[in-house]
């Protein structure tokens, strides 16, 4: 069975949800939401990291045919990342309430 590479799908897609995890972050600041919402500023910016992370396994992965092992890493690190970006929603959402 040939396999669709992965690595091109979760470039972009990192790089958005980097840029959604910054934009979160800011607004979280300019609200001014208390100190739930500062823990969940501070995974958000964590998260964007993880994601920061996974552009760039996924990156390598494309350049080099060797490295393209680094693609499991990047998929997995983008799963982590898109599962701290859910709970960090939710409890957004709670704090918002």
């Amino acid at each position: 069975m040939n396999r669709q590479p992965l690595s091109g799908h979760i470039l972009p897609t990192s790089a958005t949800m980097l840029g959604v995890c910054m934009t979160v972050v800011s607004i979280i600041r300019l609200l001014r939401l208390g100190h739930f919402a500062t823990l969940v500023d501070r995974f958000l910016a964590l998260d964007g990291l993880i994601f920061l992370g996974s552009a760039a396994l996924s990156y390598l992965s494309l350049r080099d045919r060797k490295l393209h092992g680094l693609e499991e890493y990047a998929d997995t690190a983008f799963m982590v990342a898109l599962t701290i970006m859910a709970v960090c929603s939710v409890l957004l959402a709670f704090a918002l309430l």
